[in-house]
């Protein structure tokens, strides 16, 4: 089995302690890591062991010496002997008297290389300046962060906007300084963009919200840029964020102005829409008026007939025990005309009220009877018979007495309409219970002339009318679908164009609220 083999660390040892010996002791050891290089100061001699060089030595923990030659002595394990003090003497001395297996590079040679790394130096310094100039004009945050999410540098941009100083964040966890917390975010890397790229080894880019220096929250376009080794290892990463704070409370704006406006448009069109109800109720009762004042106009007619007849009697002649007879016979007349006229008024004020929905329990055969008083004249005047099979034992079901009047109401004239174009037809309405006397059905069978299949979805939309323009504005069938559905109820329909349409209404007998549980 193959060993990798250990590096081995070459031990330098620098003779001089003059201002250029500390320069350079002091540029080779900044940022010092064995990991880095394979060499390393070890020891210094001087004869002033209080030069600047040596000074510098026993504050870096380095051996500090005041005659060369110890550092020939096998216990420091020196490798190389740098000479930085200038002088051909020294450099000869060195090389006659070290053991073989030390190194040496003079004065003159290492000046040559140092002189090399100064003007690299300078131009790295120069443009490192360039590239902070440049970073520090973009606006957009720019920060570089370890694989260990450590900051350790941030442009100006981000600095002067979150309010912070660069010994704020340098050295700190991403997630210490942008959300305040100890440890990363708990949402997990799959919302953080530096988790998935530490995951996917690949650019990432998220929307984050992220606190301020006074705990103020922001928000933020975030994407993360691994930097590569060339070893394949990511050695940093590079993140570009923008703050958008001020563009998300403008589409936040725009989103609660949008609302209000949605919302103002809607109540606008409740409105409109409850007026157009009105509108079409008030349309309807109008027709059912019309109707109604001819059902009335013969009892108070004949009522009227009476009234005269018994005022003339008064008149002419005195009463007797038949004509007192006759007097009450008249009466009874009166009584039963007037009676009828109250029923066919009452009717009439109870569907034209406009309440909400209360409920109580009904009986729908009721119901219908008091719909065909009401449409009596409109079928007679359109040659219309009226067939009734009412289950006698139908179930009361819970419900509204006017809306379901209401309802039925539409649906008996939008079947008397369908039959005047044919001249006259029947109409026909079945009650009766069905399934095990949960629900009651009522069906509305005329021999109209009929609805097209294509119309039949359309029947109950709001507005759908295939009436003349100045008959209807479309509303009545959808009212009416509404209210059936009020009580938990179905509507359906069948027709066949030229032979007539079924309408079958199916409530149930308990409540709506029960129902709709």
């Amino acid at each position: 089995m193959a060993f990798k083999k250990e590096m081995q660390i070459m031990n330098i040892g620098v003779v001089g302690g003059t201002l250029f010996a500390r320069e350079v002791v002091e540029k080779l050891t900044m940022d010092y890591s064995k990991e880095a290089v394979n060499a390393r100061l070890k020891a210094m001699a001087d004869p002033d062991p209080d030069s600047p060089a040596l000074v510098l030595g026993r504050e870096l923990g380095l051996i500090t010496l005041t005659d060369y030659h110890d550092l020939y002595d096998p216990k420091y394990r020196i490798d190389m002997i740098m000479i930085l003090v200038p002088g051909e003497d020294i450099l000869e001395e060195i090389l006659e008297s070290k053991p073989a297996h030390i190194r040496v590079l003079s004065y003159q040679v290492f000046e040559v290389a140092w002189k090399s790394i100064r003007v690299e130096e300078e131009k790295l310094r120069e443009r490192t300046a360039e590239m902070e100039t440049i970073l520090n004009g973009i606006q957009d945050y720019i920060l570089l962060l370890t694989p260990d999410r450590r900051i350790i540098q941030a442009n100006e941009a981000y600095l002067r906007d979150m309010g912070y100083s660069l010994e704020d964040v340098v050295g700190h966890k991403c997630h210490e300084i942008f959300q305040n917390m100890p440890s990363p975010c708990s949402n997990g890397d799959g919302a953080c963009p530096l988790g998935k790229a530490i995951q996917n080894r690949r650019p990432s880019q998220n929307v984050l919200t992220r606190k301020g220096k006074e705990g103020e929250l922001h928000y933020f376009e975030v994407t993360i840029f691994p930097v590569w080794e060339k070893d394949g290892k990511v050695s940093k990463f590079v993140e570009i964020s923008r703050n958008i704070t001020d563009r998300k409370k403008q589409e936040e704006e725009i989103t609660r102005h949008l609302e209000q406006i949605v919302e103002e448009r809607t109540a606008q069109v409740k409105e409109v829409h409850e007026k157009l109800i009105h509108q079409d109720k008030m349309a309807s009762l109008g027709k059912l008026s019309a109707s109604v004042v001819h059902e009335i106009n013969n009892p108070i007619a004949g009522s009227l007939n009476l009234i005269m007849l018994i005022k003339r009697i008064l008149e002419e002649e005195e009463l007797s025990k038949k004509e007192i007879e006759k007097f009450r016979q008249y009466l009874d007349l009166m009584e039963t005309e007037t009676r009828r006229i109250n029923r066919i008024v009452s009717n009439l004020l109870a569907f034209s009220r406009q309440s909400k929905m209360e409920l109580k329990r009904l009986n729908l055969n009721k119901i219908i009877e008091k719909t065909l008083i009401l449409t009596s004249n409109l079928m007679k005047i359109n040659g219309i018979k009226v067939e009734t099979n009412l289950a006698p034992d139908l179930p009361e079901v819970v419900g509204s007495d006017d809306q379901l009047q209401q309802a039925f109401m539409n649906f008996v004239s939008n079947a008397a309409e369908a039959m005047i174009s044919m001249e006259g037809g029947t109409l026909t309405i079945e009650t009766r219970p069905i399934e095990q006397g949960d629900k009651v059905q009522v069906c509305f069978i005329d021999r109209g002339i009929g609805i097209p299949r294509e119309n039949l979805t359309k029947l109950f939309e709001p507005f759908f009318t295939t009436k003349k323009k100045g008959k209807g504005v479309g509303l009545g069938l959808s009212v009416a679908y509404g209210i059936i559905q009020e009580h938990g109820g179905m509507i359906i329909v069948e027709s066949e164009p030229g032979k007539g349409t079924i309408l079958d209404v199916r409530i149930p007998v308990k409540g709506p609220l029960e129902v709709n549980k």
